[in-house]
Order: C-alpha cells, then structure tokens, then sequence
C-alpha cells in the first residue's frame, strides 16, 4: 500500500505545492491548515507520515508534536517538522517534543522528498527480524515476535508497548549491556544509511523509551547518560 502523508501547513500554496511533489512520488496525500483539527485528522486518518509546520494558528507545531507523542495511535507516524526560523535552539526544541527530523524554510523539492523516503524507509528497516532473543535481569526481548517485556522485582511482567524504532534501541542496549554507545553508533544501528538528518534525534528516541521502561526517566535506572559520549545501558546479562 502507498505511504499516506499528513501536511500540515497553513500557507495553502506551500501545502499545495508539497501536496503536488509527494503525489507525483506516489504518495496518497492529505492537507490541513488548521492546529487544532490535526489530532482528530491524525486519528481519522492514520497517516505514515506527518509534515508538520511550527507556525500554525490554533495550536503551534511544537504543541501538536508533543500531544501527537503522548497521545496512542493504531500507527506512530513519522513527523518532520517545517520551521521557517533556522537558529539551532528551535530545531533541538522541535526534536526534543518528538520530531523525527526538520527541514528549514526554503527548501528544495528535491530535499524535502529524500527526507521523506529516508524516514518511511525507517520502519521498513525497523521491521526486520533476526531471529534473537536478548535477556537481562530485568528485561527481555524477542526479535523474532517483537515483543519486550520488563521484569521487575516484586511486580507482574510488564508487556512493553514499543514502536518499532524504541523497539530496536531497546534491542541494541540489551545486547551488550554496560557498553558506551555514542549518537553516531546508534544512528548507524538504527538506521544505517537511511538516517538523514540532526543526530539529536537520538536523544528523543532516548527520551522516549525512558519514559515506557524507567520507573523515573528524570532518574533513570537503566538508561545512563554519558557525558560528551552517548549512552550506556546498565542491567545484568
């Protein structure tokens, strides 16, 4: 089946212009322009793939990208954000909400349509099976059946609802406890030459799986932090 793709863009000559290029890619396509109409859209229509711009009226970009992240969804769209403001502090805002990567107002068709393939070619990557079964003291993961579990002391195990990218950032950590990771090692693990884009988009993947396998994620147990280095997952094999 065709990707779909959600453009979210007020200025409806730019949307209708993204709208033209990606269905002449052959995507299926649809555009709203309005911030507070896009989680009911996103809802409805299940999309692939969200093009989301940071100016919006109603609810700005940042806003709508963290609510899409909180919310569940049958899929966890991919999103690339449109800012027309370059300074580094907006890009790292808009990936730490949950962006998957930015592109800069302007920007060429041609650029905009390699960052799109680069990410809905993610998933297909992500949904790879090697037939492994990786085992901590407190987790496990099955390749195979993509499922993780979470095994904590004196409590019920716990099915861990992943996307498949959080999936395979658990499965990299799992499979050599106690080793520095560094972004452009995980970068390299979860994406290989697909990745296109800020490497702090790690830190959101990050982020993100704290949040469903720490008991704290502002003090996590399992995800360390290494300073001017990457990451380092801590658990017994």
């Amino acid at each position: 089946m065709k990707p779909t793709i959600l453009i979210v863009e007020d200025e409806r000559e730019i949307a209708q212009l993204i709208q033209n290029m990606l269905e002449t890619e052959g995507f299926i396509c649809q555009t709203c322009g309005d911030g507070a109409e896009v989680l009911q859209i996103v809802q409805a229509l299940q999309p692939d793939l969200i093009i989301l711009d940071l100016m919006l009226p109603g609810l700005d970009g940042l806003e709508i990208c963290s609510r899409i992240r909180q919310q569940s969804f049958e899929k966890d769209p991919y999103i690339l954000m449109l800012t027309a403001r370059a300074e580094e502090l907006d890009r790292i805002i808009g990936l730490s909400t949950g962006a998957d990567d930015y592109l800069t107002k302007p920007f060429s068709p041609r650029e905009l349509v390699a960052r799109v393939r680069a990410l809905l070619r993610r998933s297909l990557r992500g949904g790879q099976s090697s037939h492994l079964i990786y085992q901590t003291k407190y987790f496990t993961v099955d390749v195979d059946h993509h499922a993780a579990q979470r095994h904590l002391p004196g409590q019920a195990v716990e099915t861990l609802d992943l996307t498949s990218l959080e999936f395979k950032l658990l499965q990299t950590f799992l499979s050599h406890p106690g080793r520095a990771w560094s972004r452009t090692q995980l970068i390299d693990n979860l994406w290989g030459n697909d990745f296109f884009g800020d490497d702090r988009v790690v830190d959101t993947q990050v982020a993100r799986l704290r949040k469903k396998i720490e008991s704290n994620p502002a003090q996590p147990q399992f995800i360390k932090t290494i300073q001017g280095v990457g990451y380092k997952f801590e658990d017994e094999p």
